[in-house]
This record gives structure tokens, sequence and C-alpha cells, in this order.
């Protein structure tokens, strides 16, 4: 069943005082690489979430600052301020700004007028964990607990991290990540010839049988979406993807590999952040996958040095090379499995019309999560418990599995979904 266009814009709107934008402050969300502030004192960085123009800065004591963008006298952009003094400093008069969004300093004016205590701008708690500054953008009294994804807790040498940017809503992304029937046609030159894709027997399944069957399974943070095909006789292979409210999905891994997952924050209603995350729970990652992944293997891309603009993108139709999508070499023709899955998300343009659509039973995880998210904005509205908001609730495993056919997934892969941190993956 299509969705209508009311429900559409409901679905993709994110701006301030939307159905949707308020679910997702109500969240812990990724604002930056930790890495964009790699000192006290040091530039501020440009941030735009949620439709919101912000300015991150890390202050002199190494205090987090994220504030409204512009200058609360002339509306300079506070990009071009100084970094000094525990404070932002406007270039323009002067006007200093502190991790809380409060005017510190207002040289034109005497203390005697209070005018500088009453200048206060925007402004929003951070901070950081899993390589990553983190922010809340809902209401003070309803922040929850900082986030207790795995990957965030793990140390350093066992998670890989990249971001870049995705030219279309959220949404599109999101539906992308939990949709493994596309993986036997878009990505099957990657299952031959991906590092990060080697060892696992699981390859061989995705190639056999293109007709995969999707079983799907809520839970506190949000749907275990399992998409199953056929294996040995009297078995079936199981690809379990958890989508975590509001906008996480995380990818089984393939033999030894690392676990994937992805977080697509939005930008404002036409532009997402791609989050992309590699983690093993029990080892760190060798030299060889980080090389990979340096390289844009796996579920990460080649980026433009000095910026998170994809090298390939659409201004350059993706590097498209027809020749290989004719020869077999790619069943795409474009290079990688993040661009593979970015172009053609991108392609649908900024914002689908899903009244447009024809859905099939493949899709029934993105109808569910569709029907998660409506039914999450009204439980928020009516000020009702809302799923995937505690650290408990977070802690779940993607993971791909062999099972007798009498097994549900749920309950024969609930060891490798809801584990204990420092175990092993369960993987083909």
């Amino acid at each position: 069943m299509a969705t209508s266009p009311s429900d559409n814009k409901l679905l993709t709107e994110v701006g301030p005082g939307t159905p949707m934008g308020d679910l997702m402050r109500r969240y812990w969300m990724p604002a930056i690489r930790a890495d964009e502030l790699p000192s006290p004192d040091c530039p501020p960085v440009r941030v735009q979430l949620l439709g919101e123009k912000l300015v991150a800065f890390r202050d002199t004591e190494d205090r987090i600052g994220l504030i409204d963008e512009f200058c609360a006298h002339r509306r300079v952009s506070l990009w071009f301020g100084r970094n000094e003094e525990c404070g932002l400093r406007c270039p323009y008069h002067g006007w200093k700004y502190d991790v809380t969004g409060q005017c510190t300093d207002l040289p034109s004016e005497p203390d005697e007028t209070g005018m500088r205590s009453r200048i206060k701008l925007k402004a929003y708690p951070c901070i950081e964990r899993g390589g990553i500054i983190w922010t809340y953008m809902g209401p003070p009294e309803l922040k929850p607990a900082p986030p207790g994804f795995e990957w965030a807790l793990v140390p350093p040498e066992q998670r890989y991290l990249s971001k870049r940017l995705q030219e279309c809503n959220y949404l599109q992304a999101v539906e992308g990540g939990i949709d493994s029937s596309h993986v036997s046609f878009l990505h099957d030159g990657a299952l031959k010839t991906d590092p990060l894709f080697q060892g696992s027997k699981g390859n061989q399944y995705n190639q056999r049988d293109k007709m995969p069957i999707f079983d799907i399974a809520e839970f506190e943070g949000g749907l275990l979406v399992a998409a199953r095909r056929n294996a040995e006789q009297d078995s079936y292979y199981w690809r379990i993807t958890p989508w975590i409210m509001p906008f996480y999905t995380l990818i089984p891994p393939r033999g030894g590999n690392p676990i994937g997952g992805h977080a697509w924050v939005p930008i404002d209603d036409h532009n997402t952040w791609s989050w992309s995350i590699s983690y093993h729970p029990r080892r760190a990652l060798t030299k060889y996958e980080v090389a990979a992944m340096d390289d844009g293997a796996g579920i990460h891309v080649k980026g433009i040095p000095g910026t998170f603009i994809p090298q390939a993108n659409k201004t350059n139709d993706y590097l498209m090379n027809r020749n290989a999508q004719v020869s077999g070499a790619s069943f795409s023709g474009i290079e990688g499995v993040g661009m593979q899955d970015a172009s053609l998300q991108e392609s649908m343009g900024p914002v689908i019309d899903r009244s447009q659509e024809n859905l099939v039973s493949t899709d029934n995880g993105i109808i569910m999560a569709r029907r998660s998210l409506m039914r999450a904005m009204k439980a928020n509205k009516d000020g009702k418990k809302i799923p995937g908001l505690t650290p408990e609730s977070q802690r779940v495993r993607s993971c791909a599995i062999v099972l007798p056919k009498d097994v549900k997934f749920a309950e024969g892969a609930k060891h490798g979904l809801f584990c204990e941190l420092g175990t092993d993956p369960v993987t083909v």
C-alpha cells in the first residue's frame, strides 16, 4: 500500500515544530566527528541539523558548545568568530558567547544597563562518545541518558568511523539500510570482490537465492528486519538487520569481518549526514581492514580531501562505468557499496513521492518502519513513551545465522542479537 502525500510529509519534514522534527529532537544524535574540533580554542565548525544552522566550538577548558550560528547583534555568522578565553567572540563588534549561548562580554555597552545578561543564544548540550560529538535538541526536562550503542562504547582501535554528505531526505537512506533484497542485485559484484565481504559463505546464499522472504519482529528499540534465504537442506540463511529509532541501522558482518552500522542524520528535509561505522566487539581492527576502509571498501566511501563530499557524486554521474555494467563486473557500473546505494537513493529526488510506489512483500520492513515512525510521532505528541530512548533499548547487534527451517529467527538468533559486550559476533 502506497504512502499518502500527507503521511509522506509527516515522515520526511524535520524542521522545528514539525511532528517528525519534534520526535527526532527527543534523541541524542551525532552532530560532528570529535576530530573536527581537535583541541581547545580551535576554529569553530558550522553544523546544520534538522534544518537549524548552528556552530560548534571547543572552549579553553575543553567544553563543547553548540549554539546558534548567528550573533544576536547584527546576525553575523559566528563561524568567523575568535575562539578565545572560554568563549566565541564575534569579529564584527566583539560580542562574546560561552558554551551555553550566554553573552559574556558586550564591549560597547556598560554592565549597568543589564543588556549583556539578557542576551543569550539558542544552545544545545553536547557529549563526546565513540569518536562523535552528540547533541540533544529536545526539551531539557526530557533529556535521556547518553547513547548506549555498542559501537560507541568499544575502544577506539576496534572502531572505524566515516561521514559523508548524501543529497536526499534521510528516510530514503534509512529505507535503503533495511532493504536486504537489493543486495543480490545492486551489490552482486561487491559480494565477489570487496575485501570486507570475503570469507563469508553467506555470499553464496545471497547469489543463489534472489527472492528473500522477510520476517519482522519488534523489540524495545525498533525493529528486527530479517531476510530469509534458502541454505542447505532443511535450513535457512538469515540476515538480521536491526533498525533502531529513529535513524540507525546495523548491518550483519560477513565471515569474520567487522559489523557495519549507519546513522542517517537529517541536515534538513533534502540532505542527510550519512555516518558509517565498522566495529568489532572483541578485537582491534587489522591494518588490512583499516586500509580497505580508507580506500572506500565495505560501507565506506572515498571523499574529496578536506570535505565530506564523496568523490563519486551526482555532478559526475557517480563515475559510472557503463562498460563494467555491460560486462557484469558491476551490476550498476558504480564502484563501492556506499555509492551504489547513495546514487540510487539520490536518483529518486530530494524527497521521493511515496504515493507513486508499488510495494511488494520484500518491502515489509520498510512498511513497518514507516508505521513505527507514525506511531512514535503520535506518542510523542501525546506525551507517551517512545521507543529507542534508553541505552538498554539500543544494545542490539546485527547477525547472520543458519537455522533449521522450523526455528523462528527471533528465538534462534536471540543469542547473536542480544549478547554481552566484548563477545564475538554471530556470523556466517
